[in-house]
């Protein structure tokens, strides 16, 4: 089946000499992965390396087979040109981050179309503001909301919050986190991107927070692997 849609890039490997395999996070048709062949030496064609990097948003023609197989993308636009995205290192490191943390946690090939709204955005408002050291905390925070493990919020009260339940909890248990770690998680409850300004970490409690979170991720999505890039953006906000 022949389909337009909107989609996300977040990976793309090169395969043999010439080949790319790419995976994308469609609007219409969830996660989809497809085989772009001989575009690494094309010089003519419709579809060019640069519009697959991390985090570029694309509007799709592809032939949709949905067997399971690497699919064919006909033709792409790119529909939103990045300012800075790949260009200053913050980001682009910030990037590179949160696409290999998407490559290891969408993991249904199933419409989305709330997650991809989100991410449109997230991408869209690092695009355009300053780099925050904060923003990868927030959108892994929110991730979950879409994944199906956000925190349980009704009992924010309480001093400890289980990991392996999401839920706040008056006692202590083996998989539950407190102080500095709990202040963190609630302030970022509720916060959005534009108010990231107004929260000051410093590195140590950013660090310990990001493990935190990538804990909470593992408890939750089967087969969930630490992402391998964390070290370089942990290096750059040293």
């Amino acid at each position: 089946m022949l389909v337009t849609t909107k989609a996300l890039v977040i990976s793309a490997l090169k395969y043999g000499e010439a080949d790319l395999i790419v995976r994308c996070f469609t609007e219409e048709a969830g996660l989809k992965s497809y085989l772009l062949r001989r575009i690494l030496k094309s010089k003519k064609g419709k579809l060019r390396t640069a519009m697959f990097q991390p985090g570029m948003q694309l509007e799709l023609v592809a032939m949709h087979k949905d067997k399971g197989t690497l699919e064919s993308i006909r033709d792409a636009k790119v529909t939103h040109a990045y300012i800075s995205l790949h260009t200053d290192i913050f980001k682009s490191s910030i990037v590179l981050f949160l696409s290999e943390m998407l490559r290891n946690s969408i993991q249904e090939e199933e419409t989305n179309r709330p997650l991809y709204a989100f991410l449109e955005h997230a991408f869209l408002w690092l695009d355009l503001h300053g780099h925050s050291a904060n923003f990868h905390l927030l959108f892994l925070l929110e991730l979950t909301r879409y994944l199906g493990f956000y925190p349980d919020t009704s009992t924010t009260e309480y001093e400890y919050f289980n990991l392996e339940t999401g839920i706040f909890e008056t006692t202590e248990s083996r998989y539950s986190i407190s102080e500095e770690n709990l202040d963190t998680l609630k302030v970022l409850l509720g916060t959005n991107f534009d108010e990231l300004s107004e929260i000051k970490l410093n590195q140590k409690r950013r660090t310990s927070f990001v493990n935190m979170l990538l804990a909470y991720y593992e408890l939750h999505l089967h087969g969930f692997r630490k992402p391998k890039s964390l070290a370089v953006l942990s290096s750059l906000f040293n």
